[in-house]
């Protein structure tokens, strides 16, 4: 079946979307992520939570539209993901939940702090590295039988590769949420922590992609699908690597560097979310069995309900940006002692 435009402009969109989210909510999970061992008293935990307070509602939103575009354009994958990551979905939205809960908490029960902020640091870590676990293993081809479902139990999700990618995903989130920690504290402590921290992070990022990538060629590789378009896996290859070393680069410049090396840990994200999109073209899931899998082609919804979205589009994503940006511009700025409050 021949992929027609708006199948592929689909294709692409969803990967936009997640990489909206791997960018904006990824810093609110790599602050929460880090929570109980960058600050290192009541004062510091303040500043972590009000880094990210006034915007990680919103930047959910983009999970929430990646998960209902899938749904809604690529309804068979939608259904053989979610039915086959059950467990593990279920597991990311309580995470979600009990971090919503625990930042709001926090705020009006000072008595029960401690419990508020165990909670944030578990609804924080146990997404941000089950997301990086379901990439791997949708790299990694599924188990599928030949109605499009999901043939393998959870514990079989957790394989080598997939757990890597997890690690990464990981590793990843917290070199975002460190940037974003650097570019919006003062220069102190907390701020020095937190570039110095990056700076190790991102060299564990840098190990942690080169043993996925070799984990690739040598298991997963075979697995998939040809006919991927090898320029797109360059690019986005290239712009991992440049993100790399200008991420190492300008993380020796200190506080004056701090936006640019925020700018450059979303292209690292960006650069992921690419190629891991570039490296499953023509398919959206991949299966053990090259013949069962689900392609793009295969799995999109009709020309009328894609032209529809594309239209619906066209009119909400704008006016989502202009939200973001009014939000950003509002907050904008260093967290100062005034913003805490009492604590």
């Amino acid at each position: 079946m021949e992929m027609t435009f708006l199948q592929g402009l689909w294709f692409i969109l969803i990967f936009v979307l997640i990489t909206g989210y791997f960018v904006l909510d990824g810093f609110d999970l790599g602050v929460g992520a880090l929570y109980p061992f960058l600050a290192k008293d009541e004062k510091e935990k303040a500043v972590l939570r009000r880094v990210i307070g006034p915007v990680w509602d919103g930047n959910e939103v983009w999970l929430l539209t990646a998960g209902g575009a899938l749904f809604a354009a690529f309804a068979p994958a939608y259904a053989t993901t979610f039915s086959g990551f059950y467990l593990a979905i279920m597991l990311v939205l309580f995470g979600l939940i009990i971090r919503a809960v625990s930042i709001e908490f926090r705020a009006h029960d000072p008595h029960d702090g401690p419990m508020w902020d165990r909670l944030f640091f578990i609804g924080s870590i146990v997404p941000a590295l089950l997301f990086g676990v379901a990439v791997g293993n949708v790299l990694n081809g599924l188990p599928l039988n030949a109605n499009g479902d999901y043939t393998g139990g959870f514990f079989a999700l957790l394989n080598p590769f997939a757990l890597v990618c997890g690690l990464l995903g990981l590793a990843q989130f917290m070199v975002q949420g460190l940037s974003w920690t650097a570019l919006k504290t003062l220069p102190g402590d907390l701020h020095d922590r937190a570039t110095a921290l990056r700076g190790k992070m991102q060299l564990l990022v840098v190990a942690l992609f080169v043993v996925a990538t070799l984990l690739y060629f040598t298991i997963v590789g075979s697995t998939l699908a040809d006919g991927v378009p090898a320029i797109l896996r360059i690019v986005f290859l290239a712009v991992i690597v440049v993100s790399i070393i200008a991420g190492i680069v300008l993380g020796k410049k200190g506080a004056s560097a701090d936006l640019l090396t925020f700018f450059v840990s979303c292209a690292m994200c960006l650069g992921l979310v690419g190629l891991t999109g570039a490296s499953l073209f023509p398919n959206i899931v991949p299966a053990f069995d090259p013949t069962l899998s689900i392609s793009i082609a295969g799995a999109a919804s009709s020309e009328a309900a894609l032209t529809a979205m594309t239209i619906i589009t066209c009119i909400g994503l704008p006016l989502v940006l202009i939200y973001h940006v009014l939000v950003y511009r509002t907050f904008a700025g260093k967290i100062q002692d005034g913003d805490l409050g009492d604590y």
